[in-house]
Order: structure tokens, then C-alpha cells, then sequence
């Protein structure tokens, strides 16, 4: 299966993630599933696909492509950590300037929380995630799987941001962005719910990684 599998799951992937944000698809899903029903359905989908994708890049004949460093083995460690944060607190604030924000805290240009840190707070937890994996996995399908993520996520900023001005007008994106940033960790101020269930998720990730992946993270 090998390499068919990992381009079958690719393939289905990027199908997943093009076909449902279509005219006239996404409409039609919204008006039978409701706004906050499309979302929970598109993303249990693209975490099912994302899965299968990820066991897929493991199972595919090893090519390897990046010299291989035993400090590498941290990196995910390392940065898993706040990327979980960026898209468990991403999660928990609604979002008009980019997609994902389904929480009842509602957004306040004033106090965007963790908007202030990335306005694409999914979609920075995902370069993350994609550039200390590929970091800790060199072979060729997995620089193509991570590869390509890391890419998806910032094109996806500077697209949606785009996107989102063009809708918007430039004076009320100003007004509601003007206290976000596309990335500045600097701005990093987590509330202890965040930061609690942030390290929850991480937790599960740790505990799932070996049974679900066929892999632990844990470098010993």
C-alpha cells in the first residue's frame, strides 16, 4: 500500500479541505446544518482525513531527505505546547477575522485576547505543529505531509486576511484588527482556563500518540 495509501489520504485531504469552502457547497451545508453545525461536522471531518493522512506519511517506504539529529526528537516537545495553546484558546473566542472561533467569549477589538497574539490563531497552532514535526521527521513523505501544512497555514493568514478586508472594507477590518497581529508571540497573555485546557489537550496528545500514530514523542 505504501505509497498509494499516503497519496490517497493526501488526495482526500486537500478534496476535504477545497470542496466543502465552495460556492455553491458551503452554502447549501449551512442552510441544512446551520453555521455552528457546519463547522463542528467540517472539522471532525478534516481531523478524521488528518489522522488517516498522518498514520499514512508513517506507514509510506522511508526515503530519507534531512540529515537526522537526535535533538530534533524535542523540538514537538518543545513547541506542542503552545501550539495547543493557540488553538485550544483560538477555539474558545469567536473569531470574525478567521475561522475556528466558536467559543461564547465573545470578540472585543479592544481586548482581543489571544487574537492579539495571531488573528489565525488555528492556522498558526498548525504551522507550528507542521514545522517541529518535519523538523523531528526527515524522511520524504513526511516533509511532503509537513511541508505542505506549514505552507497551507501561512498562505491561509495572508489569503484570509485578504479575503476578510475585501468583505469587510478596509476601515472596519482597521478597526476590528487593529489590536491583532498575523503572529507576535510576544503578545502572549493565556488565562488560567486557556493555559489549563490547553495542558490538558497536550496531555491527551502525549497519552494518544503511541496508540493512535504507532509512535511515542517521548524521546527515551
Amino acid at each position: 500500500m505504501g505509497w498509494l495509501e499516503f497519496t490517497a489520504a493526501l488526495m482526500l485531504f486537500l478534496a476535504s479541505h477545497a470542496i466543502p469552502v465552495r460556492p455553491p457547497v458551503r452554502p447549501w451545508l449551512v442552510s441544512r446544518l446551520g453555521l455552528r453545525g457546519y463547522f463542528i461536522a467540517y472539522s471532525v471531518l478534516s481531523l478524521a482525513i488528518l489522522a488517516w493522512l498522518v498514520v499514512a506519511a508513517a506507514r509510506a517506504p522511508y526515503v530519507g531527505v534531512l540529515p537526522y539529529w537526535e535533538g530534533f526528537r524535542w523540538v514537538p516537545l518543545l513547541v506542542m505546547p503552545l501550539a495547543c495553546l493557540l488553538a485550544v484558546a483560538g477555539m474558545m473566542r469567536q473569531n470574525p477575522l478567521s475561522f475556528g472561533g466558536l467559543g461564547v467569549r465573545a470578540f472585543d477589538p479592544a481586548d482581543p485576547g489571544i487574537l492579539a497574539v495571531s488573528r489565525h490563531p488555528l492556522l498558526a497552532a498548525m504551522a507550528l505543529w507542521a514545522g517541529a514535526h518535519l523538523l523531528a521527521n526527515g524522511d520524504l513523505a513526511h516533509v511532503i505531509l509537513f511541508g505542505l501544512f506549514a505552507g497551507f497555514a501561512w498562505m491561509g493568514m495572508a489569503l484570509i486576511d485578504t479575503r476578510k478586508r475585501r468583505q469587510m472594507g478596509q476601515g472596519e477590518w482597521r478597526r476590528l484588527s487593529r489590536n491583532t497581529a498575523r503572529l507576535n508571540l510576544l503578545r502572549l497573555r493565556p488565562t488560567a482556563s486557556e493555559a489549563g485546557w490547553a495542558a490538558a489537550v497536550f496531555l491527551a496528545l502525549l497519552i494518544l500518540h503511541a496508540p493512535v500514530i504507532g509512535y511515542s514523542p517521548l524521546p527515551w
